[in-house]
């Protein structure tokens, strides 16, 4: 998603947090960590370790060009840098291509590098987000033209370590999708997964008769703590979730 399209971070953050941004190519990272442990060494870890994995990433599709585009998984080699295997891994999981888990991924490898410094941690990377940390966060969802968009959203508290929650969409945005719903949103404690399964979640909707039938499909996936899918009005969920109003 271009920067300029990312006008929700204009709702991000909190009184407790400070944030900056770092980019590479067409990866565009909203960071935030608690103030107590900012410091401007962060920032440069932060960027220093998304070039990193972006310049392995990128050299891995030159040689493998197949694993960029296939919609389908792709065996990869042991020997494929990690940030591969760890996308190849979660594409088997979801019955998804590889790159459906690369947001994800580049936002928990950026966040285990931060980790060890800072007691609270957000990562954003196109609307897929990292949490780390004891403080409760409320987590709106974005949905397009559905009037549920920024009006339900999750409280997160990621007190048993790292917790990823992406989403997909087919009516709106710009990840790919077969389906066609306003939002299809996994939670799991894998950024990759996360996001492939929310991309397979997303496949799976066509219009709101399919909600049920889809949430209950892609809940059997491990690894997977919970869902929520929304198409026009309607809303389905499953899991370990607290579901909210937003904005009230």
């Amino acid at each position: 998603m271009p920067a300029e399209d990312r006008f929700y971070r204009h709702l991000m953050g909190g009184p407790d947090l400070t944030w900056f941004v770092v980019g590479d190519g067409e990866s565009d990272l909203w960071v935030a960590v608690d103030t107590r442990s900012w410091r401007p060494e962060l920032r440069g870890l932060a960027a220093e370790v998304l070039h990193r994995t972006r310049r392995a990433l990128t050299r891995y599709l030159v040689r493998h060009p197949q694993f960029g585009v296939s919609h389908v998984p792709v065996e990869v080699q042991t020997a494929a840098p990690p940030l591969v295997r760890e996308m190849a891994a979660a594409a088997r999981i979801a019955g998804v291509g590889p790159m459906a888990a690369v947001a994800g991924a580049i936002a928990e490898e950026v966040g285990k590098a931060l980790l060890p410094h800072v007691q609270e941690l957000l990562v954003e990377n196109g609307g897929d987000v990292i949490l780390w940390g004891s403080c409760p966060r409320r987590v709106a969802i974005l949905a397009g033209v559905s009037p549920l968009s920024l009006r339900v959203g999750l409280l997160v508290t990621p007190q048993n370590g790292l917790t990823a929650v992406c989403t997909s969409a087919g009516r709106w945005g710009h990840s790919y999708s077969q389906g066609r719903a306003d939002a299809a949103v996994a939670v799991a404690s894998s950024g990759a997964i996360a996001d492939a399964v929310a991309t397979q979640l997303g496949n799976m909707i066509r219009d709101g008769r399919d909600l049920e039938t889809a949430v209950r499909a892609t809940s059997q996936r491990p690894g997977i703590i919970g869902l929520v899918a929304i198409r026009d009005d309607r809303l389905a969920a499953w899991g370990k979730l607290r579901l909210i109003r937003i904005g009230e």
